[in-house]
């Protein structure tokens, strides 16, 4: 696989650990999901930091390692802004992403 596509991949597993770790808070679980139960944070959360082991993983595929870890802070700052203003002006674009809690029926 070529350095680019590992930093493609980098970069979308930051934003998606940066939007399951924000959802595993209560305020940003009904942000996103009004009206239903409140999230299963065990899960979103080790599906976060899943998510930013495999993006740093994938920085380090691509470049040296003090390399990668620059590019790998820079990816996560810039998943953090705009995963914040995703939330701020569309919420709801991170319905598919909320993993539904289990029913304890």
């Amino acid at each position: 696989m070529s350095d680019t596509l590992f930093l493609l991949v980098a970069g979308l597993l930051a934003l998606l650990a940066m939007a399951w770790l924000a959802l595993s808070l209560p305020a940003h679980w009904k942000q996103v999901r009004p009206g239903t139960a409140g999230p299963d944070s065990g899960r979103l959360r080790l599906a976060g930091w899943l998510a930013l082991l495999g993006s740093g993983i994938c920085c380090l595929q691509a470049d040296h390692p003090s390399m990668a870890v620059l590019v790998w802070l820079m990816l996560l700052a810039a998943a953090a802004l705009s995963l914040g203003m995703l939330l701020s002006y569309r919420p709801s674009l991170l319905r598919a992403l909320a993993i539904k809690p289990f029913s304890h029926a």
